[in-house]
């Protein structure tokens, strides 16, 4: 979606959402006519709307919590990576991996 049905969707103003694009809370992809909003675009915009008004937290709260999400994102994209290189293992290296981690 373009910049102008996000906007529609959340009920904001142009100017909020460039603001929300220059202090990288959102990384719009860039089209030929403009940024192009994805649906995770506009599950972050949401939660940065929670944030910043029910909830009262200030633009640096919204900087780490987002931050944050961000690290909690690509955790689980390398996650992933290494349960994927563990199911290509044999069946017992994969037993003698998981028995490592079930001892934590």
């Amino acid at each position: 979606m373009n910049d102008r049905e996000f906007c529609q969707h959340l009920d904001i103003e142009v100017k909020i959402l460039r603001i929300w694009v220059e202090q990288r809370w959102l990384m719009p992809r860039e089209a030929e006519a403009g940024w192009s909003f994805e649906a995770a675009d506009l599950a972050r915009a949401r939660l940065i709307q929670d944030l910043t008004g029910p909830m009262g937290v200030n633009d640096e709260g919204v900087d780490v919590a987002m931050g944050l999400l961000d690290q909690i994102h690509g955790l689980r994209g390398r996650l992933a990576v290494l349960m994927g290189a563990i199911r290509a293992q044999e069946p017992d290296v994969q037993r003698l991996i998981l028995s490592k981690v079930d001892d934590d």
